[in-house]
């Protein structure tokens, strides 16, 4: 089944998708909305576009394991993206994925708009490829 990874931002959000096989996950794109709303209807398309089966968005907990404000905006998002998609949606913990996802981003000397464009979309692949090998160490979701 292909599996949608969401990095949501209020500015940018990160998508990444992985093979039928659920072999392996690769950034997919960078959408740049600011609108709850459109970046819902934009999130329904791209789950209907590439044939979806689950969906992932990735929760900021706190180091500490607290719940801040944006962790109640992906709840949120995940919610409303569940009732609009039809397609099952999971909050999964993305804590340290960005950290993770700009190191990388130092590795390959991506620098500028070209790192802007595609950090979100890196951590939504990091979110994907921990959830994908959950399924396979603890059994399907």
């Amino acid at each position: 089944m292909k599996i949608l990874a969401v990095d949501y931002g209020e500015a940018r959000t990160g998508f990444a998708v992985c093979d039928e096989g659920e072999i392996i996950a690769f950034p997919l794109c960078t959408v740049h909305e600011k609108n709850f709303g459109r970046l819902l209807e934009k999130t329904v398309s791209i789950i209907k576009e590439n044939n979806i089966g689950e969906v992932i968005v990735g929760d900021p907990v706190n180091m500490d394991g607290s719940r801040g404000e944006k962790s109640e905006k992906c709840a949120l998002f995940a919610e409303k993206l569940q009732r609009k998609a039809n397609v099952p949606v999971f909050v999964r913990d993305e804590r340290l994925t960005t950290v993770v996802a700009n190191q990388i981003m130092n590795e390959v000397n991506r620098r500028g708009k070209k790192r802007r464009d595609t950090i979100d979309a890196a951590a939504a692949a990091l979110i994907l490829e921990d959830y994908i090998a959950y399924r396979k160490n603890c059994g399907k979701s």
